[in-house]
């Protein structure tokens, strides 16, 4: 069937308009995610024609931002974006100092069989989950079969995060405000299944020198999670920014006894050139959008 192209500029309707649509139809076998990676100096990207539509869209990306690309790649989640009364308005700092004494509480042990329907399950943690899409977009793929947990140091990001849980009726995922540097050993040890995975993406860089004792890599942290994990458990870790990245590769590979580094074609100078979890994070399509390059590591332990 010959594809139709109806160009944005004949529509009315915005360029992510058109594209959500696209993307929204359950009969497509497109889906906007890592898979499908866009470089932003490609002039356009086509959805495909698909069974139940005769035409197909093409949208420029010169007219797309960032943000918009963020909300392509977690189109299917279909989140509610209207601020509930009790969460109330978003806009949270971007860095925060972890050494503050505000954050030096322990976060308290929640009661797992009431945060997940089986809390034997293996365990994702994700620490530094941000606006916790990134662990929603897994969760939903693995109901059955994975528990998730996001580690977040910014209240409000939490309970937007579990407000979208609830809204989802996910009974695999949650989010607990924690400063993962002080809460990771007391909350991971209480758990009553495996560890399988924890994931430490683009966390807060701290560039001043006299700063970078708040990078939430420290070695009480590493081995904290070296202790829990279990054999054969996976650590994976990336930033956009080299210097950080090196740091968190050179405390990983000091582990080398307990610690393999995974190896995969797609490896460029030990760095890993995709995302092996099949969804990009948001700063990761903010980063790349912008043209920096993601340094990426995976481990395993031995």
């Amino acid at each position: 069937m010959a594809a139709l192209c109806q160009a944005c500029s004949s529509s009315s309707t915005t360029p992510l308009l058109l594209a959500k649509r696209v993307f929204s139809f359950p009969s497509s076998p497109y889906i906007f995610t890592s898979g499908h990676k866009i470089s932003r100096h490609c002039s356009s990207f086509r959805a495909s024609t698909f069974a139940s539509a005769s035409t197909s869209v093409c949208v420029d990306l010169k007219d797309l931002r960032s943000n918009e690309l963020v909300e392509l790649e977690y189109a299917e989640l279909n989140l509610n974006h209207k601020i509930s009364q009790e969460v109330g308005h978003v806009r949270i700092r971007q860095h925060v100092n972890p050494l503050s004494s505000s954050f030096s509480k322990p976060a308290p042990v929640p009661v797992w069989d009431e945060v997940y329907k089986d809390p034997s399950l293996p365990l994702m943690v994700d620490i530094g989950s941000g606006s916790g899409r990134f662990l929603l977009w897994l969760a939903n793929k693995n109901a059955e079969s994975s528990n998730y947990l996001g580690l977040e140091i910014r209240q409000k990001l939490v309970k937007r995060a579990n407000f979208w849980v609830n809204e989802l009726g996910l009974s695999n995922v949650h989010f607990i405000f924690a400063n993962a540097m002080v809460s990771f050993e007391q909350l991971i040890s209480s758990y009553p299944g495996p560890l399988e995975i924890v994931s430490i993406l683009c966390p807060d860089p701290h560039f001043k020198k006299r700063h970078q004792k708040r990078r939430v890599v420290q070695k009480p942290l590493v081995n904290s999670i070296l202790q829990n994990l279990k054999p054969g458990g996976k650590i994976f870790v990336q930033s956009d920014v080299l210097d950080v990245a090196q740091d968190m590769r050179d405390q990983f590979d000091e582990e080398s006894s307990v610690l393999q580094h995974v190896e995969t074609i797609d490896t460029e100078d030990g760095w890993l050139m995709e995302n092996p979890m099949g969804i990009r994070t948001e700063r990761e399509i903010h980063a790349e959008f912008e043209g920096a390059r993601i340094y990426r590591r995976l481990y395993q332990k031995r």
